[in-house]
């Protein structure tokens, strides 16, 4: 099944070999502003983003994931907590981090922001899959704890921590953990990052409304307060 079944906006693909992985008839693809963009395939859904792999191909041609926010979760609250994301993520600069490259609107005005791509797999499978004794796993997780920490240094809680947003990715015979994935990010002080640009007020959770993966909260984080 389709990795991704919305209605993404503007610009129909007419030709089959022109369109991406996870598109389906009747859908449509929103891409960036400026030229230079094409989407290659669908890679996630969540509440509120849809990520595609897709391909910068100006005078920098690289692969990216770009993240769009769905058509009709455009509100207000939304459209704060995506730039909160976009913010959080341009604060940060760390090898085990998925970097933002850069962010702007749609053709239809909805913001986006193009991103690191990480072809790999959740550390978990990874481990499975690659036999790792207790040693290298462990080996393996220090730099996932050393980035979570940079974070931190920043003011800045990921609050999904989880296999699916921890990925492997093997370059030159080398396994790279990326954490990704700050769309519930939150900023522990006023003083720093994520300020809304319209109130200057930090975007907050709602009194009794989970944020998160609960089979891998902390226990304050289930209590409602975190």
């Amino acid at each position: 099944s389709d990795v991704c079944s919305s209605d993404l906006g503007s610009h129909p693909f007419s030709k089959p070999e022109k369109r991406p992985e996870g598109w389906r008839p009747g859908a449509r693809l929103e891409v960036p502003r400026r030229p230079g963009w094409m989407l290659a395939k669908c890679i996630g859904e969540g509440g509120f983003g849809i990520v595609w792999r897709a391909e910068q191909t100006g005078d920098v041609r690289r692969e990216v994931a770009l993240k769009v926010i769905k058509p009709g979760m455009d509100s207000r609250e939304i459209i704060a907590r995506f730039e909160a994301e976009r913010q959080a993520l341009a604060m940060m600069n760390h090898p085990h981090i998925a970097q933002m490259l850069e962010g702007g609107s749609t053709l239809l005005g909805r913001p986006y922001f193009a991103m690191e791509y990480v072809p790999g797999e959740p550390i978990t499978e990874y481990v499975r899959n690659n036999n790792l004794s207790l040693r290298q796993r462990l080996q393996l997780f220090i730099p996932v704890c050393r980035a979570v920490h940079h974070a931190h240094t920043k003011f800045i809680l990921h609050r999904d921590l989880k296999p699916s947003n921890i990925l492997v990715k093997v370059q030159d015979g080398k396994a790279t953990p990326k954490v990704i994935d700050f769309g519930i990010a939150k900023a522990l002080t006023s003083d720093h990052a994520m300020l809304r640009a319209d109130t200057g007020a930090l975007p907050v959770t709602q009194v009794g409304y989970v944020m998160g993966t609960p089979q891998y909260m902390s226990p304050e984080q289930a209590n409602l307060n975190a």
